[in-house]
């Protein structure tokens, strides 16, 4: 793969950065939502509850 990489003119190691970068950002955002799942689950259920804040000002 790296030999056709090469061929194709493709910078490897910005592109490995690229790889790495995306990983990162996705492992993050996973990490997040488990973390604070039990804060936005109590949130959902608030607004199921008592529906949103300030709804009676919303235009739409």
């Amino acid at each position: 793969m790296i030999d056709e990489a090469k061929e194709l003119g493709i910078n490897i190691s910005r592109a490995c950065e690229q790889g790495l970068e995306k990983q990162v950002s996705e492992e993050r955002a996973r990490r997040w939502l488990e973390e604070n799942r039990a804060a936005l689950q109590a949130s959902n259920e608030w607004v199921e509850k008592n529906g949103l804040p300030l709804e009676e000002f919303r235009l739409f």
